[in-house]
């Protein structure tokens, strides 16, 4: 095996509207989180060895206003729906309204190296903040089935990598990123994305999501009420090891334990608050494809506005010691075509990471089966019929 990273991949497999799927609303040029004017994406996906230390993991990088725009915060918010999880500087986003550093999405147990590696590049690419304070934005979710987790795979130079390759464009998804070696309803998971058009008066905006997938119980998934779970012919060895590989008699995996951090971004002028809206809507776009939300799955959203450029500088250090700022946003009366297309993007994100996922051997030999295309046609085909 080989470590692959930066945009490999890319166009390499079909999205879930190449299989006939059927999604509400208007997608983007891209249908893709790129679609936000300057936002950019990178990876660094790890595929190496085999046996107890194989590593199958990476990390996904996330620039809200693309390299240049670095410390320029954007109005943000934070929702957990449900908290067995990590979102590193959650607290100042919950402060302020606000974030300015990149985003990052690994591993459950490289939150700490890819949080190093962030300062370190920005201790380069921008010394003027690395001078001050940094508190980067880490999500994570788990991917021990797969990847020998403790074996420090990922390291700070991963997430540096991730941050250098950050491009606009067509986004990699599947088995890329931080979303390796993730597993989404007892299938092989990993990275999707997806956007909606929105038009506000004469005014053209677009909401965007990107998922690392890595939730849901195999019996939970439907397409359009079909339980694609339930009557799939795809092995399930997740079945037969809990998640940590020892033997079923030992014990075996919680149904639907895992984890799903989800990026919502947009370039309609929002306030804070709005985003928390954007944010709780995302767990709406996550239980369209049958979740119920696992006591033990860590389910956060995080949901941005790159609107309104400079006016929140005040949150931040070096602000103007007096004066004041002021925010153009979307009347709160005028937010449901918002939250419409955020639930949208997030539901079409998760099938993205489905379809685009291919099947993998893990750590210790553990199989992950992709959801088989087949399959999928099949249930659309079903659907056009009722």
């Amino acid at each position: 095996m080989t470590s692959r990273s930066s945009t490999s991949g890319v166009g390499a497999r079909p999205r879930a509207r190449d299989l006939g799927v059927p999604f509400e609303g208007e997608p983007g040029a891209l249908d893709a989180i790129t679609d936000v004017p300057g936002l950019e994406v990178g990876v660094t996906t790890l595929i190496e060895g085999e046996g107890p230390e194989a590593a199958r993991t990476g990390v996904t990088a996330i620039l809200p206003r693309g390299r240049a725009g670095v410390g320029e915060a954007c109005a943000a918010a934070v929702h957990a729906f449900n908290g067995n999880g990590e979102l590193t500087g959650r607290s100042w986003i919950d402060e302020s309204g606000s974030l300015a550093l990149p985003i990052a999405i690994t591993n459950s147990h490289a939150v700490g190296a890819v949080h190093t590696g962030i300062d370190a590049w920005l201790a380069v690419n921008r010394p003027d903040l690395a001078a001050q304070w940094l508190l980067p934005v880490v999500g994570e979710t788990w991917d021990g089935y797969l990847n020998d987790i403790n074996g420090g795979h990922v390291r700070p130079e991963h997430a540096v990598s991730a941050l250098d390759a950050a491009s606009g464009g067509l986004v990699p998804e599947g088995n890329v990123g931080g979303g390796t070696g993730m597993n989404c309803y007892g299938f092989k998971g990993g990275t999707g994305t997806a956007s909606r058009i929105v038009r506000h008066g004469e005014d053209e905006y677009v909401v965007a999501a990107l998922i690392q997938a890595n939730f849901g119980g195999r019996g939970e998934l439907r397409l359009g009420g079909i339980p694609l779970g339930v009557e799939t012919s795809a092995a399930n060895p997740m079945d037969d090891t809990d998640w940590f590989g020892r033997d079923r008699a030992r014990g075996r995996a919680v149904a639907g334990a895992g984890s799903a951090i989800v990026v919502i971004a947009t370039d309609a002028p929002l306030l804070p608050g709005q985003c928390a809206a954007l944010a709780r809507r995302g767990a709406l776009g996550l239980g369209r494809s049958g979740t119920a939300g696992s006591h033990f799955s860590g389910d956060i959203v995080l949901a941005l506005s790159t609107a309104n450029r400079g006016a929140l500088s005040s949150a931040f250090p070096g602000a103007e010691p007096a004066g004041y700022e002021q925010l153009r946003f979307v009347p709160w009366g005028r937010i449901d075509p918002f939250l419409t297309a955020a639930v949208q993007a997030v539901d079409e994100a998760v099938w993205n990471a489905l379809v685009a996922a291919e099947d993998m051997i893990g750590r210790d030999g553990h199989a992950s089966p992709a959801l088989p295309h087949d399959e999928i046609r099949a249930a659309v085909a079903r659907l056009a019929a009722r």
